[in-house]
């Protein structure tokens, strides 16, 4: 088995490690002997959409989202078209914000989002910064997934929206009504820095276990792999929510 990993601006949009995700993803698909291609879209790139199993886009600075907004919303339609056959994508902070609906900059600019995710961001008056554990419903166990968050932006779900979590340390989407992210189909919208993957292997296993359903018609069961320092990396972040569950 094979897969194609389109990695999205990673010139512009890689706060925090965020290309760490991609790294991750790579190890425990080889790991498996699944041989893996990333490829880095950057600003005009050409893209086959049809050739590409799995999609990542980080966060960025402010300036640097302003650089790449235009060319990521030109690419618009072919991107969700794969996103509803099932392809999947990890989208993290700026990338989260930009499939929402819009973002409402603190001076009263409104930046259109792809729509994607049923979410809305406006800026807020403090940033959201620290260690992130929050307790999602994708998983029987462990149920946490931990980060890193440093955003000054407040997302908020919208009705057809599903949290990818419950913030137990942390603020998540808005510091307000306790949850973390979105996802829809098999695209995961979330605040999680850290990097993300590195610290979660179920994660990380899950969207390639999408990934290989999606191309090769379901029924792909990943082998196990051990991933006992990324647990314990894990397990010390969840340590600090004081949650006694893992």
């Amino acid at each position: 088995m094979d897969l194609t990993i389109a990695h999205l601006y990673p010139r512009h949009m890689n706060l925090y490690g965020d290309r760490g995700n991609v790294l991750a993803l790579r190890y425990r698909a080889l790991g498996r002997g699944i041989a893996v291609r990333v490829i880095d879209v950057d600003l005009d790139d050409p893209v086959d959409w049809d050739a590409v199993d799995l999609v990542f886009m980080g966060g960025g600075e402010d300036s640097h989202q302003a650089r790449i907004y235009e060319d990521f919303l030109r690419r618009a339609e072919p991107l969700m078209e794969i996103l509803d056959k099932g392809v999947p994508m990890l989208a993290i902070c700026g990338a989260y914000q930009l499939l929402g609906h819009h973002y409402q900059t603190a001076d009263g600019q409104r930046l259109q989002g792809l729509g994607y995710l049923d979410v809305t961001t406006e800026a807020g008056s403090t940033r959201a910064i620290g260690d992130v554990v929050c307790e999602t419903p994708l998983f029987d166990y462990p149920k946490t997934l931990v980060g890193f968050e440093n955003h000054g932006g407040r997302t908020f779900l919208g009705p057809s929206s599903q949290a990818l979590g419950t913030v137990r340390l942390g603020k998540g989407n808005n510091g307000e009504d306790g949850t973390e992210g979105a996802w829809k189909n098999h695209t995961i919208g979330t605040y999680l820095h850290g990097s993300l993957l590195p610290k979660n292997p179920h994660l990380t296993d899950l969207l390639l276990e999408w990934a290989l359903d999606c191309k090769y018609d379901g029924g792909v069961v990943l082998e196990p792999m051990e991933s006992t320092r990324e647990m314990a990396a894990h397990e010390v972040i969840v340590a600090r929510s004081k949650i006694k569950h893992v």
